[in-house]
């Protein structure tokens, strides 16, 4: 099993065949005197060929039905990136740091290399935070850079290494991520000692999400430490450490922390341990009161976490996860909740799902094409002046259909956390739920939330996005057994009925009006 989570440290060492890269990798190299466009996802290809017409030929990495988040790019795409004119990426951590380190390595000098949401504010694109609520009885524990560290000369591309290098307490303590098909990946593990192994990487302002096992009640210590590798051969830059205290089965008030002071018992909510890039602090970066509610700080030698025995589970009869001990054996595990490698940032980075924002997008593209190729300049501005034309109307559309579904019936249930901008600009509301965690059977607990926020709610359907239906078997468990439909909606790729960002949203509002609305 690997130790540690790697972000692209041998992105074009993968041993994958050309075959797979599919027709995208053909259609790059049968472009002619075309203006090579690459771009990160289906979506944002659709776009750059609406705007570039017969002068572009736009291209994805992601492969049809892939999963933006998780994409692993291949050599093949690193060429394909080397011939590209102009590069599109949506970044704000949309896409794993792997497929940006391709491409930021390999996108031609003076070319542009474009990431669109970043830089479409100024075409009037609307931004907002990411809300995660999920509905823990336990704290949710994850991992967290803040920062820039533009001082430091960090980049997009550049990492932030987190070690474990100090633990006390009497048992062991493993954090483990949870794949979307259920295999574990080991971050920290003192169950063999803490060595050089035992740490994981993420980029500059980003978050992950993790599970947390202890293996014996009591109190535990443990010390993170914060480098940062800004790349190119450069030494790691030392930044901050600090040690974290875990009430483990235990009642947290009566536990000191590690400064011996007074401690701010964190137990319920939203909570990452945290490598602040400007300042080199380590501290906790919590929601402690109510998930979704403004963060704040708390250094890391004051805070006690709460490890509850209403965390108390079984190690699973699963020979995958046989480091956490005998099958069987009682462990307190604060949860992972969302399933697979879920690093993202603080803002929302679907823009797409609110059609005012792909209009941004495509005029950024527009002007991004004429400063390639100048003498097309009027063909951009016809095709672009078209297309927003087609896209208020489509903006329109979506508005009317979901404006005819019932205000109580508004209530939008999915396996993945990318609708928040459909929400906001047509009124609707993100419901959140309990996503179980995979390394076990769901609780009776978990069921019984999930279940419960579908009948208060009275929800008449869920949601499920074609390429994720895998992660989704709980929810539709639930959906099934409550009786209430199971539908599909788009979020971040295509699929054979749904093959353009028009079409995939057309199909959305059908599918929420047709779902959601009145009761025939």
């Amino acid at each position: 099993m690997t130790r540690g989570l790697r972000f692209g440290a041998a992105a074009l060492a993968l041993a994958v065949p050309l075959g797979l890269v599919g027709c995208e990798g053909g259609a790059a190299d049968e472009s002619g005197d075309k203006l090579r466009v690459v771009a990160t996802t289906e979506i944002l290809a659709d776009l750059a060929q609406r705007v570039g017409g017969d002068r572009v030929a736009a291209t994805s990495l992601v492969p049809p039905g892939g999963d933006p988040h998780s994409y692993e790019p291949a050599p093949a795409d690193a060429k394909r990136v080397a011939k590209a004119d102009v590069t599109f990426t949506n970044h704000l951590l949309l896409e794993p740091q792997a497929l940006i380190k391709t491409i930021d390595a390999n996108a031609p000098k003076g070319t542009p290399n474009v990431s669109l949401a970043e830089a479409a504010e100024s075409y009037g694109a609307h931004v907002i935070p990411l809300v995660e609520d999920i509905g823990l009885d336990v704290l949710w524990l994850g991992l967290r850079i803040r920062g820039t560290g533009k001082a430091r000369g960090a980049t997009r591309t550049s990492t932030v290494q987190l070690s474990a290098t100090g633990l006390d307490g009497p048992g062991k303590l493993v954090a483990y991520l949870t794949e979307s098909l259920g295999q574990p990946t080991r971050f920290f593990d003192s169950t063999d000692g803490l060595s050089s192994t035992d740490r994981t990487t993420l980029p500059p302002a980003a978050h992950t999400h993790l599970n947390w096992v202890f293996t014996k009640p009591g109190v535990y210590h443990l010390t993170l430490e914060g480098k940062l590798d800004v790349g190119g051969g450069k030494p790691l830059q030392p930044l901050g450490k600090g040690t974290f205290t875990f009430a483990v089965g235990v009642e947290p008030h009566t536990v000191k922390p590690a400064n011996g002071g007074t401690a701010t018992v964190l137990g319920e909510g939203h909570t990452d341990m945290t490598v602040d890039l400007d300042t080199g602090q380590v501290y906790a970066f919590s929601d402690a009161k109510k998930a979704g509610a403004a963060q704040h700080v708390v250094p890391a030698e004051r805070v006690v976490i709460d490890v509850p025995n209403r965390a108390l589970e079984s190690v699973p009869d699963d020979p995958r996860f046989s480091f956490l001990g005998k099958p069987g054996a009682a462990i307190h595990q604060l949860p992972q909740a969302v399933l697979g490698r879920h690093v993202h940032g603080e803002i929302d980075p679907h823009l797409w799902e609110d059609v005012a924002n792909a209009k941004a997008y495509a005029q950024l593209m527009r002007d991004t094409l004429i400063s390639v190729d100048p003498d097309g300049k009027q063909v951009y501005q016809d095709n672009t002046a078209a297309y927003l034309r087609e896209l208020g109307e489509l903006d329109d559309y979506v508005r009317a259909k979901l404006a005819g579904i019932p205000a109580d019936r508004r209530q939008l249930i999915t396996t993945h956390d990318a609708f928040g901008y459909l929400a906001d600009a047509y009124g609707m509301t993100v419901a959140g739920f309990v996503v179980p965690n995979p390394a076990q059977e769901p609780s009776v607990e978990q069921v019984r939330k999930l279940s419960e926020t579908i009948r208060n709610l009275k929800v008449p359907a869920v949601f499920i996005e074609p390429n994720l239906a895998q992660r989704a078997s709980v929810l539709t468990q639930v959906a099934t057994d409550q009786r209430v439909q199971v539908c599909t909606i788009y979020g971040d790729s295509f699929d054979q009925h749904a093959t353009s960002y028009v079409a995939m949203m057309r199909h959305n509002a059908d599918e929420l009006e047709r779902c959601l609305g009145a009761a025939k």
